[in-house]
Order: C-alpha cells, then structure tokens, then sequence
C-alpha cells in the first residue's frame, strides 16, 4: 500500500519522533538513509518499520539494504511525505524507525591500549554527531558521553555522525562514574581547557589515554579539571581563543593517532 497523505497517522508519529520525549516514551528514534540503515542492521539494531520512496531510492549506493528485512515492515510513501519526514537534502528516500539501545560502560570492550573521548555536558547534537563521525575515523575504542544534556538518538546526532552513531561503541554515565571506570581500566585521563600548562603535542598518547572535552560555552568542570591525569591545551594564534568542541576534538584524537602510527 502506498502512502501519500500528511495526516497518515504513521507519518504524524515520524514527526513527533523529532522530540525527545517522544523517543523516551515509544523507544524508538528515526534513521535517515539506506547507509545508515545498513550500518544499524550490522549493529544489531532492531528495526521496527521502514519507509521508502521509491522514485528517490532508485538513486540509493545501498539497493540491497531492503534485502535483509521483512516485506511486512515495508512500505512506500510518496515524495511529498517523505519530504514532509526527511531531515536532510539530497536523502535516497529512506526513513526508518528503529529500537534504541542501552550504553553502559560495561557493555565496552577495550583494546589492549585503549583510547577514549570522553564530552561532559555535550549540549549540540551536531556536535555530538560530529565527535562520533571522527572517532569512527580513527577507530577509537570508545566515546563516553557524561551527564548529557542532549539525546543520543537525536535525529541531527544520527544525521551529523553519518552512521557513526552506529560504528562506534558509545557509554553514557556520570562523570563520577567514568572516572572510576578509568581508574579501574588504568587509562590515564587529559582534560582539556584554554588555561592549562602543558601543550598537548607534549603528551604521550601512546599508553592507555582520554581525552575529556567540555562544553564550548563552559569548558569543563572543577570536577573534571581536579581529576583528569593532567590538563592539557591546544595553543591559539589568533584572537577569538577557541575551536569548536569537535574541531578540538579531532585535533587530539588524530595526534593520538599520529604518536600511535596509525
């Protein structure tokens, strides 16, 4: 059956999935994309419904994708509704509602010299989504969001990480909690903030590391700053004295990497 009125409850529901309390309340968030779908499924990720423009996914790099899944949660809709669902431009038609699920910092499994990310109080979904994209890139083992302040599921974290929401594992706890689990892990931890002494290109990253990212309007916490390994900074030559969180973020991790011969 093709659907092609706005006021399709099953459309409606897609739309008011854009809020998080919604996505709290019906465990379910949104995926746009055959690429991300693809990369879910090979997550593991449990998919409850999926819907599909045909004329636009004729245009997908990922035809196989519909494949894998069961006719009965199949179904087609016309351009002009999956326009009125779609959160990005230049989509291939594909819009799917999938279960969450839990990030605990047990479910990690780390390499023997692991290497994290760790964002207290990440507000910006982009952003988020952003770190995850990067961290996928070098392979991290882990992204652990503290005491966030944005939705993991958030349609612009899944849409900015381009799937990497699904590559990458990712724990989200307490800052108190994270720390313990360093401590337990013997991974070293390095907080970064505008004020400290020593440069980052000055640390060894070759050993168990994180790498602590703070907010760009606060930076990060006392409670971080006191209990990080060291504090360490990117130096700045011009006059605004900051990088966005996720441009700083990847400029750590990818010196890791570089010091790691990766």
């Amino acid at each position: 059956m093709l659907i092609s009125s706005l006021q399709n409850p099953a459309i409606k529901n897609i739309i008011k999935l854009s809020k998080n309390r919604e996505r709290q309340q019906q465990h379910l968030f949104v995926i746009e994309g055959a690429r991300e779908l693809s990369l879910a499924l090979q997550s593991n990720y449990r998919v409850e419904a999926v819907y599909v423009c045909r004329e636009m996914f004729e245009k997908t790099k990922y035809p196989d994708v519909l494949n894998t899944l069961p006719d009965n949660i199949i179904f087609d809709i016309t351009p002009a509704v999956f326009e009125k669902v779609a959160y990005r431009e230049n989509s291939d038609g594909i819009v799917t509602l999938a279960k969450p699920k839990q990030h605990t910092l047990s479910d990690l499994k780390l390499s023997r010299n692991p290497f994290i990310i760790i964002l207290e109080s990440v507000e910006k979904p982009g952003n988020l989504g952003a770190i995850l994209r990067t961290a996928d890139a070098a392979a991290v083992d882990a992204v652990i969001v503290c005491d966030p302040q944005t939705d993991l599921y958030n349609p612009n974290v899944v849409r900015s990480s381009v799937g990497g929401i699904f590559t990458v594992q990712t724990a989200i706890c307490t800052s108190e909690d994270a720390i313990a689990w360093l401590k337990a892990n013997k991974i070293a931890s390095y907080a970064a903030e505008l004020q400290a002494a020593e440069f980052y290109q000055n640390i060894d990253f070759t050993q168990p590391s994180a790498i602590v990212m703070g907010t760009e309007a606060e930076g990060l916490t006392d409670f971080w700053l006191k209990n990080a390994t060291k504090r360490i900074k990117i130096p700045m030559q011009g006059k605004i004295d900051s990088l966005n969180v996720s441009v700083s973020t990847a400029v750590l991790t990818f010196e890791a990497m570089r010091q790691r011969d990766i």
